[in-house]
């Protein structure tokens, strides 16, 4: 499922558009930019074909669906630049929850 820009992540991958961070704490406490703790959960907006095992895609291998939210190892993937916001390239297996 590509997106636009014609973004589409091969083998497991999965494209993932973060949330937004908070912009103040549950206190009401305004955060500057600096202080935003990057968040964790994002919208798949686009997964590649699956597991690539003896040069053949495993067919049922990508679990996550392009519009779900999920929730991703803090430090795992990589960010990439789309248009002008920041999203985030991960493997299926860093993927740790669907939310909602």
């Amino acid at each position: 499922m590509a997106v636009k820009n014609n973004i589409k992540p091969l083998f497991d991958n999965v494209l993932i558009k973060p949330l937004e961070a908070e912009e103040k704490t549950a206190s009401g406490i305004i955060l500057p930019d600096s202080a935003k703790e990057k968040p964790q959960i994002g919208e798949v907006m686009a997964i590649g074909q699956g597991i690539v095992d003896d040069g053949k895609i495993v067919p049922g291998s990508m679990i996550v669906k392009v519009g779900q939210k999920v929730m991703y190892k803090k430090w795992g993937g990589n960010e990439v630049k789309v248009g002008n916001e920041e999203w985030t390239i991960v493997e299926q297996k860093d993927i740790l929850a669907v939310v909602g």
